[in-house]
């Protein structure tokens, strides 16, 4: 598939620039954790809940430990100590500690290859919580039979659970096959997880693992009902990235919106924290078989469409390669691109059809994800209906696989039910009319459509050469990606940066390493 007659060396190339910026950052990695990677451990080993003032459990342990200035040794290393001495679960010794009855540092270390074998059994136990899942939703979506055509998905963002759960239900019920719940505003900046069902959310709803839990039991319902398997998706993003893969991966999620650079660029979170926790949530994300979209379509919103396409993929090769590091196969990356022309532009349709074919043609096995317009969405729904109509044409001619919803009353206020229904059965429409004209089309030889999609890979190998000579976090600096420059010591989150000790271990990262064959452990 070649339409484009794309120079698929330069396309090998910029793989090989993008892996080379990938393996150089990851050197840096290596050698730091986060404390919200170590809040990911006592979740994975069974930490949960919160103490008499409303402090998730997670975060009592690690603070703990970080006040001793003993962090950089790992969480796992006390809490496989103090079992051992003290024969308590970790929840029991979560509970000790947010109590005051207990100080690990105050228990004399044992050998760390000790505290290692008696922290395997619950490794491997809560390891295979999380297979099982996956291997559930195999045997769904193999009862179920898999959809070819384009999943539609859909947002719900009432900010209250329950309310969010009757418009997930409703709008699976008339079409949506994935069903995205946005977050609260501003969850993405809180250092903790919330805890519980929660019932009040701005612009969202928090995300939990009770929500989590009750949102996948709603649409298996309706899965059931349906005959079709309804996937979840939420956002594993911000300064709890891996704690929110983790939470995920127990209770059965499909989908993570995970970026290696959005929550530095849109959310000012330091640079550092988020290039380490997003390879510790993307291995978790990869063993739990979930698919990641990655936010390419955001740089696109803030910067012009047309000029910025570049950015958009570079950042897919580098978000790519990221993703390759961290286990992810191309079959679980849905790197993420925008409809986000000035409709004004003359021949905006035939560049916007350009870009989707080239991404399909340069990432041929990733469940593209393609954003609707939003940037220029109108309030004359009438006009919104056709930008979102020319939108699911591309989506079904290029073979997008993830394919959010535009919607006609988006640019007025949150939709309603009803709003929704139009825009699925508009899609529905345009994929089934239209379904095999793809194959059917060739694209004119040296035209419009060619010659832009050369240009814009002639020049996002010329940045990711850029790249590589100045290295991720300098290219960050400069606001090289959506104009935002971003300093490597500012940002939210650097206080929970750690260098790793020579004792330091993550036994999570040792065993899920070893099984997405990785070369063992990190």
């Amino acid at each position: 598939m070649n339409k484009l007659n794309l120079d698929f060396s330069l396309v090998e190339t910029a793989r090989k620039i993008a892996r080379i910026v990938a393996n150089d950052t990851q050197k840096f990695i290596d050698k730091h954790t986060t404390t919200s990677i170590e809040r990911t451990i006592c979740r994975l080993l069974g930490i949960d809940g919160v103490d008499e003032f409303g402090v998730p459990l997670p975060n009592v342990v690690v603070d703990h430990i970080q006040k001793s200035g003993l962090i950089n040794n790992g969480i796992a290393l006390y809490i496989g100590n103090t079992i051992l001495h003290t024969q308590l679960s970790p929840q029991n010794i979560a509970g000790k500690l947010s109590q005051e009855q207990l100080d690990m540092t105050e228990i004399p270390l044992s050998n760390i290859s000790v505290i290692k074998e008696v922290l395997t059994s619950i490794t491997q136990k809560n390891l295979n919580i999380i297979k099982r899942n996956k291997q559930h939703r195999e045997e769904l979506i193999n009862r179920y039979g898999e959809k070819t055509e384009p999943l539609i998905y859909l947002i719900v963002a009432t900010g209250n659970i329950f309310e969010d759960i009757v418009q997930a239900q409703a709008a699976a019920r008339q079409g949506a096959d994935v069903i995205a719940v946005i977050r609260s505003t501003g969850q993405s900046l809180l250092d903790y997880v919330p805890y519980g069902a929660t019932t009040e959310g701005f612009g969202g709803t928090y995300a939990t693992q009770e929500n989590f839990r009750l949102m996948r039991s709603a649409l298996d319902k309706v899965s059931e009902e349906e005959g079709r398997y309804i996937r979840l998706t939420n956002y594993c993003s911000g300064l709890c990235m891996p704690e929110i893969a983790a939470m995920g991966a127990f209770e059965r999620l499909d989908m993570m919106l995970n970026d290696a650079l959005y929550g530095i660029l849109f959310r000012d979170i330091n640079m550092q924290r988020t290039i380490i926790d997003q390879y510790f949530s993307r291995m978790i994300n990869a063993y739990a078989g979930v698919i990641i979209n990655t936010g390419e379509d955001n740089y696109l919103t803030t910067d012009d469409a047309y000029d910025a396409a570049h950015t958009v993929l570079a950042s897919q090769f580098i978000n790519e390669q990221f993703a390759k590091l961290a286990g992810l196969t191309e079959e679980q990356m849905g790197l993420g691109h925008a409809f986000e022309m000035n409709p004004e532009m003359e021949n905006g349709f035939v560049f916007e059809l350009a870009q989707a074919q080239m991404a399909r043609e340069i990432f041929p096995n990733a469940p593209l994800k393609y954003m609707p317009p939003t940037k220029y969405m109108t309030g004359n729904i009438f006009k919104g209906q056709v930008q979102d109509a020319l939108f699911n044409i591309i989506t079904i001619l290029t073979n997008q696989r993830i394919h959010l919803l535009g919607m006609l009353t988006e640019a007025i206020h949150t939709p309603f039910m009803s709003d929704r229904a139009l825009s699925i059965e508009n899609a529905q429409y345009i994929f089934k009319n239209m379904k095999d004209l793809g194959d059917e089309i060739i694209f004119k030889e040296g035209g419009i459509m060619q010659r832009r999609a050369n240009e814009v890979l002639n020049k996002a190998l010329e940045l990711l050469t850029k790249i590589e000579k100045e290295g991720l976090f300098k290219t960050i600096e400069k606001g090289i990606f959506a104009q935002i420059k971003r300093p490597i010591d500012g940002g939210k989150g650097l206080n929970g940066v750690i260098l790793k000790s020579k004792d330091y271990f993550n036994p999570f990262l040792e065993f899920m390493s070893k099984e997405l064959h990785l070369g063992g452990k990190k």
